[in-house]
């Protein structure tokens, strides 16, 4: 992951996770089990999130 703080993983992964759970369909193939976190964080990792941190 980029030099993201602690407050901007947390809300990427957070606005992630509410899109999971209204429906988005996920951007890579969930494990059994997975919670929308985990979904997410798994993402995130893998570089297919549609979201950025804009500083400014």
């Amino acid at each position: 992951m980029e030099d993201l703080t602690k407050y901007e993983l947390a809300r990427i992964i957070g606005a992630r996770a509410l899109q999971l759970a209204t429906g988005a369909p996920p951007l890579v193939k969930p494990g059994q089990e997975m919670s929308f976190i985990n979904v997410a964080e798994l993402e995130l990792e893998k570089k297919v999130l549609p979201l950025s941190v804009m500083r400014g």
